[in-house]
């Protein structure tokens, strides 16, 4: 059976390089927009996510305030974290001590570096999500 992580597992998973999906209510007519994103969780348990300021996802998540993020293992055991918070901040232009950091957790020190410098700050923004709600599973057990 599968069983919820620990508060430590839990921040151990979200650690770890995994790409997220990011869901964001929409009111233009359209489902929800869903899509696959990098991001940084910090020790004090927000999440960073960074994306094009003009992105149809920025315009979303400013105007619901509000995102679920899943973090997977897709590979057996599956385990995963879902996490609904509130968005608290929003920086535009990204700062890019943050965008390079994103970066180079995906890409190693030198293509993050590379890859952040190709960014544009002014046209980014880099969201801060407070976590309000936890859902995890880990089915390493079964």
């Amino acid at each position: 059976m599968p069983r919820p992580f620990t508060e430590s597992e839990r921040q151990e998973f979200l650690a770890g390089k995994h790409i997220a999906v990011l869901s964001v209510a929409a009111n233009d007519g359209r489902p929800p927009a869903s899509v696959p994103i990098w991001y940084d969780y910090t020790p004090d348990g927000n999440i960073r996510v960074n994306t094009g300021a003009e992105r149809r996802k920025a315009r979303l998540i400013r105007e619901a305030g509000v995102v679920t993020l899943t973090v997977q293992r897709e590979e057996l055991p599956y385990q995963y974290v879902i996490v609904e918070g509130t968005v608290i901040d929003a920086a535009t232009p990204s700062p890019e001590e943050t965008r390079v950091a994103i970066a180079t957790r995906y890409l190693g020190p030198e293509e993050g570096a590379a890859f952040a410098a190709r960014m544009d700050g002014a046209q980014s923004v880099l969201f801060t999500i407070r976590p309000d709600r936890w859902i995890t599973q880990d089915y390493s057990t079964d």
